[in-house]
């Protein structure tokens, strides 16, 4: 049986991708050495990390002026690390709640700073910039672009804003273009759609650097990464040999221009089940709905367990809502090939026939 992995992380990765990264765990880039026991002071090492930040540049379209870093741990690290090395001697930070990793991010901030909610969401919708209350005292405004719990999308930029703006895009980086030089600093966790966990890439323009509060641990402290190229200590040097892989896929496959209309592709397969039957429901407002992660109820939890079930033994995997949500959720990241969605579509409608 085929199966298809909508998992919210880690995702699948591209069968190419998984080929390569398996020679790489016998012979990496012709050293006659395994990835897993490859030096991160090694010539090759040394050469795969500057071919993935080369990638992600070009990519982005990253402007001159900014430091990219490959930093261990998860996103959520750095909801703490934000402060400790942003705030130099202001002691306030402004933080948009959009829904639960915003919140946390939040949360995570405030033994370290002063924090002030700009705008709040109600769960269904994302407060538009336009909207944001901003305090010209704070050291920095944090958003975060894709809710996956909800299945909220940020889709409009702000212009420009009286502080440093930074963006959590763990969901959606380099799923679409991104206006870089409206942000300041941008992180995102690679388990997403830059392939293994344990990564997280921060994107931070030269003049936040050098505000890290006293005692920052130096493995923690984004400006002395900077200044050593991601290398004050090990990097993760697995993680980051995948995500070289996954950037090279992605600009093969035609750039972030393509993986934004075959995302929108899949996503839009998917609302449009649910917009024309009165048996699943989603709680996102259109204009706001998330490209990448379609979450969904049917009428009782019964039904949901059900339709898990079900759809497990059809090969069809980690549907699962967030814990603190429930429901479904069908992530569908850049590497979830379409054929997958064909298939869930065809489950749903036949569920639907079925139970509804």
């Amino acid at each position: 049986m085929d199966v298809h992995s909508f998992a919210s992380g880690p995702s699948m990765l591209p069968p190419s991708v998984v080929e390569a990264v398996a020679r790489d765990m016998v012979d990496c880039a012709a050293s006659g050495r395994s990835l897993l026991g490859l030096p991160f002071t090694s010539r090759e090492f040394t050469e795969i990390l500057g071919r993935a930040e080369t990638y992600i540049r070009q990519l982005l379209a990253i402007p001159d002026g900014y430091h990219v870093l490959f930093l261990q741990g998860g996103a959520s690290s750095h909801f703490t690390l934000l402060p400790m090395n942003l705030l130099g001697n202001l002691r306030q930070a402004d933080y948009v709640e959009t829904g639960l990793w915003s919140h946390r991010a939040a949360e995570a901030a405030r033994p370290w700073c002063e924090v002030n909610i700009s705008a709040r969401g109600n769960r269904s919708a994302m407060p538009l910039p336009d909207d944001w209350q901003i305090s010209a005292q704070s050291a920095y405004c944090h958003i975060t672009t894709n809710e996956t719990a909800e299945g909220l999308q940020l889709h409009t930029w702000p212009e420009k804003i009286d502080v440093p703006l930074v963006a959590d895009m763990t969901a959606d980086l380099l799923t679409r273009p991104v206006l870089m030089e409206r942000f300041d600093l941008v992180y995102a966790s690679a388990q997403k759609n830059l392939g293994a966990a344990g990564l997280t890439i921060v994107i931070v323009r030269e003049d936040l650097l050098g505000k890290s509060r006293e005692g920052t641990p130096a493995p923690l402290d984004y400006t002395l990464q900077a200044t050593a190229h991601s290398k004050v200590n090990t990097p993760p040097t697995i993680a980051v040999a995948v995500a070289a892989r996954m950037l090279e896929w992605i600009t093969r496959q035609g750039g972030l221009a393509l993986m934004e209309e075959l995302n929108r592709k899949k996503s839009d397969a998917i609302y449009a089940i649910i917009d024309r039957s009165g048996f699943y429901r989603c709680n996102a407002a259109p204009p706001h709905r998330s490209m990448l992660n379609v979450c969904f109820k049917l009428p009782n939890a019964e039904l949901d367990k059900r339709f898990l079930a079900e759809a497990t033994a059809e090969g069809l995997l980690d549907l699962g809502g967030h814990v603190d949500i429930g429901g479904i959720r069908a992530s569908v990241y850049n590497a979830v090939p379409e054929q997958s969605v064909s298939k869930l579509v065809s489950f749903m409608t036949e569920f639907e026939a079925r139970r509804g």
